[in-house]
């Protein structure tokens, strides 16, 4: 897999338009907010010093996550990181919980109604809203006084994910983005001798993957019909969710270029070019791409680590989302770091989260998936091959809905394009019932 050295790409983590972008009916180019228009300033928090680690902080850490059981990821965080932050506070233990990111949220759900909740959370970014909005997390900006130097030191994009109305109630801890991972043999077997650069190559090559290998051959695989699998074939329509202004999804997702997408993704199931897995259930997509039955998916830079654990021999590829009408679009990903109000453990629960955004910490984590935040760490030598094509896809890649009402939201997106391949309801019926749900959702946010 040969790459393109990770230095050339050295600044391409700074415009990452993350923000409001992703709401947008076609997507914006917004920047992200730097140190003067929206970074919190050591002014604005409650001091900019650093705080030095301390054997003096005590307590034990219970510490939710989920990273993946099954590749590099945790056994570089209990092997290299905790060992770490060991040494820095040898009378801090941390308890950590890999839970599946399935079913985190539902975990998360019951404690917040039953008490029982971690005093830190590796938190999808879309998550921070909606705890913030529910009184569930400390503001950081005002419990860590270090909070504006540490801030300063990470892209002011993946930052941004943790503001909510006037306080920032985490830290950003990774981010990443779906790119088109494609499976070598099954393109070469297929007669395909490039990775496609458009939608159209796109659909010439699943054509070909159907011709060529038969019943039990995908040319893409995908997993659900939820916004973290369609928005990148909505926004390369030129497609979106809602108006700039997140007041309505009326327009915008029941709209020509979201119906565009929706119904290619319809066209491409019924000729058997995608496999039936992105109704829900069947074989997983990393295993139908393992095990060469599927030519291509959308994935992140966790990937890697799985396959070379799962399928040693699998030989792919990466390219960026093929382009459609409105370009070549991805979706932001990643975890931020919370803190929840309820911990009895707040100097240590806050130590923690301080180390997790050292150096040390993200240059561990970064090595195996886990795309590091710090600007100091960009072009780090040492970190993957494989990065490149994530940044690249990173500028033009945006987040979802920022707002509280988007777990509900998706959950909407989902049905509705569920429907529409299914042959429930008409693309358009089904996009315009899903907006109509998302216009009452917004109007409660």
């Amino acid at each position: 897999m040969q790459q393109p050295s990770f230095r050339r790409l050295l600044a391409a983590l700074v415009p990452i338009p993350l923000v409001v972008s992703a709401c947008l009916g076609t997507p914006a180019t917004t920047p992200a907010p730097t140190a003067s228009s929206g970074a919190p300033s050591a002014a604005a928090s409650s001091g900019g010093e650093s705080v030095a680690p301390s054997a003096d902080v005590t307590g034990t850490v219970t510490f939710w996550n989920g990273y993946a059981a099954d590749g590099e990821e945790i056994t570089t965080f209990t092997d290299v990181v905790l060992p770490a932050f060991k040494k820095l506070y040898p009378n801090v233990t941390v308890n950590h919980q890999e839970i599946p990111y399935d079913d985190l949220r539902q975990k998360l759900v019951t404690g917040l109604a039953g008490g029982t909740l971690p005093d830190v959370l590796r938190a999808d970014i879309i998550w921070v809203p909606e705890f913030a909005d529910m009184d569930a997390l400390l503001p950081l900006d005002t419990e860590m006084s270090d909070f504006a130097t540490i801030s300063g030191q990470v892209f002011p994009g993946p930052l941004s994910t943790n503001k909510w109305k006037d306080h920032y109630y985490g830290l950003p801890l990774d981010t990443n983005t779906r790119i088109l991972f494609y499976n070598t043999k099954v393109f070469q077997d297929a007669g395909i001798t490039a990775a496609p650069k458009t939608i159209d190559e796109f659909e010439t090559a699943m054509a070909q993957v159907k011709t060529k290998l038969g019943a039990g051959h995908y040319g893409y695989a995908e997993g659900g019909t939820g916004a973290w699998s369609i928005l990148p074939w909505i926004w390369s329509f030129g497609g979106g969710i809602t108006n700039a202004e997140l007041t309505t999804a009326t327009g915008t997702l029941n709209g020509p270029a979201t119906v565009a997408a929706v119904t290619k993704l319809k066209d491409w199931l019924d000729k058997g070019y995608i496999s039936p897995s992105i109704l829900g259930g069947g074989v997983a997509t990393s295993e139908q791409f393992g095990k060469d039955e599927s030519a291509t998916i959308l994935e992140g830079p966790w990937m890697p680590g799985i396959f070379k654990n799962q399928f040693p021999t699998l030989g792919f590829e990466y390219a960026t989302v093929p382009a459609g009408p409105g370009g070549s679009y991805s979706v932001v990903g990643g975890e931020d770091i919370v803190v929840f109000k309820q911990t009895q453990n707040k100097e240590a629960a806050l130590a923690f989260t301080r180390f997790m955004l050292s150096e040390e910490a993200q240059l561990a984590m970064g090595k195996v998936g886990q795309m590091p935040v710090l600007s100091s760490l960009a072009g780090n030598a040492d970190l993957p091959d494989y990065y490149p094509t994530f940044q690249e896809q990173l500028k033009t890649a945006n987040a979802r809905t920022p707002v509280p009402a988007w777990p509900k939201i998706d959950e909407a997106i989902s049905n509705g394009v569920l429907k529409a391949l299914r042959g429930d309801a008409s693309v358009q019926a089904a996009l315009d019932e899903a907006a109509t749900t998302i216009d009452g959702l917004l109007k409660g946010s």
